[in-house]
């Protein structure tokens, strides 16, 4: 809805992967001055088409907008953001069928390197529901030593700095500086901002931590590839789920 430019980016990027991977997707650009109850009909009207098997409404809504009433108006089946909180809930139990699609890419990730987490001390700075919450249950289900830190933390540089594994999702550009950051850590940067040349950064002074680590996700072109790869993998689950296939 309306005309967010970060939101088209992201957008034409899912169309893209869609494409590329052979699912048919359909695009509702809707005026930024759509009423809440039109858009919950348009809602309606995709958890009961056969054809549709996943659905996401682009965040954020243009004010006046309640996000929280058109992501539980979106049917769980077909949540393949899994940001409904029949999902969230099930993400915490453990027993799910979509996972939210930053942190079970950077999870995907990690099992790609080879980084196993059991037992070690992962720091999460941000506790966003579509990634900071998560992103701490996922390490959690993998028998890490979770700590989340946010704005109301005291010693977050204290915190950061002993992190084994340290996931930066604060939203701030190059938040993340070399002295926060322990000797051969493994640092995820989810941020994605501008810095003061008007350049694409992450939430990592990334030129001046990345040599101090043993893996560091680059911006762009590190968590947001494995961000889409995940919705389409989700997309057809959910298509598989609706059709009884396993």
């Amino acid at each position: 809805m309306g005309d967010d430019p970060a939101s088209r980016v992201y957008v034409n990027n899912k169309k893209k992967a869609c494409e590329f991977v052979g699912f048919k997707s359909e695009e509702f650009a809707l005026p930024a001055d759509t009423t809440q109850d039109e858009l919950l009909k348009l809602v309606d009207e995709l958890n009961n088409r056969k054809d549709i098997n996943g659905i996401l409404c682009q965040l954020p809504l243009p004010k006046g907008l309640d996000e929280n009433a058109v992501i539980e108006a979106i049917s769980p089946i077909k949540d393949v953001d899994a940001f409904h909180k029949q999902n969230v809930g099930r993400i915490m139990i453990g027993d799910y069928d979509f996972l939210p699609c930053t942190p079970a890419g950077i999870m995907e990730m990690l099992h790609d390197y080879k980084i196993n987490v059991d037992g070690k001390n992962c720091v999460v700075i941000g506790r966003s529901n579509i990634v900071g919450k998560p992103m701490a249950m996922l390490l959690l289900h993998e028998n890490a030593t979770v700590t989340i830190c946010h704005s109301h933390t005291k010693n977050l540089k204290e915190i950061a700095s002993g992190a084994d594994v340290l996931v930066a999702a604060v939203g701030k550009a190059k938040f993340v500086t070399e002295d926060m950051v322990k000797e051969n850590a493994v640092v995820i940067d989810v941020g994605m901002n501008r810095d003061e040349k008007g350049k694409l950064c992450g939430d990592v002074d990334f030129e001046n931590v990345k040599d101090k680590c043993s893996f560091i996700t680059p911006v762009p072109g590190g968590v947001g590839p494995m961000t889409i790869a995940t919705l389409m993998k989700n997309t057809l689950k959910a298509a598989k789920l609706q059709n009884g296939i396993d």
